[in-house]
């Protein structure tokens, strides 16, 4: 596992940026923490290299005992989300540690990790795009139907993996590559270029670009 940064943070939303040869460009707005580093595991002592990230202050009375004792040994207070980052460079991580949206910079790649839109249970035009029946004569009561699914006699049975209708969306997603525009850490804003799975309001992680290299280059 190379060396790799990451945040966690709540999609705000898309919007567009005028670039300085006044070309628009779509982007998502990410509220990137802070977050605070509450572990940080290394190899002799875990198995693996990684640090733990927390995010998202919790109302009071809310967290267990077993929790509030985890926080307070890393002197933050209780979290709602907390996640582990896979890195070589945990070394330049200490507990307690707040990382702000700045621990990106404009031009640099990233990934985002979160839960596409649930759409309940869809047929296979939904789903999948299927064109339906035909929608003139010799079709009846059949329009959206995905027609044949398998041979009779052989092999007698559905294929595994066969497109049907089924649940759609609520699931996890990756979205790689995606241009960091801007990063204010003032406000801890992230702009990333395109969209990013998951509503406005969900939870989602960036993290260094695997397909571009900039896990690689290191912890800034």
């Amino acid at each position: 596992m190379a060396e790799a940064k990451g945040i966690l943070g709540t999609k705000l939303g898309m919007t567009q940026i005028f670039t300085e040869d006044s070309r628009a460009v779509p982007v998502t707005v990410i509220q990137a923490g802070p977050c605070v580093v509450t572990q940080v595991k290394t190899l002799q002592r875990d198995g693996y290299e990684a640090v733990q990230l927390a995010y998202a202050e919790m109302p009071r009375g809310k967290a267990t005992k077993p929790a509030e004792g985890h926080f307070a040994a890393a002197g933050a207070k209780p979290m709602r989300h907390v996640v582990e980052l896979r890195t070589e460079g945990q070394a330049a991580y200490e507990m307690g540690q707040e990382i702000k949206a700045d621990i990106f910079a404009p031009g640099e790649h990233a990934d985002v990790i979160g839960v596409s839109k649930g759409h309940g249970f869809a047929g296979r035009m939904k789903r999948h795009g299927f064109s339906g029946m035909g929608a003139s004569h010799g079709t009846e009561r059949k329009h959206r139907s995905p027609g044949a699914i398998g041979a009779c006699a052989t092999p007698s049975r559905v294929f595994k993996g066969t497109r049907m209708a089924g649940q759609m969306g609520n699931v996890r997603v990756t979205v790689l590559n995606l241009e960091v525009m801007e990063a204010d850490k003032e406000r801890n804003l992230l702009l990333l270029r395109g969209a990013v799975p998951g509503p406005t309001g969900g939870l989602v992680m960036v993290r260094s670009s695997v397909k571009t290299g900039e896990a690689k280059k290191g912890h800034r």
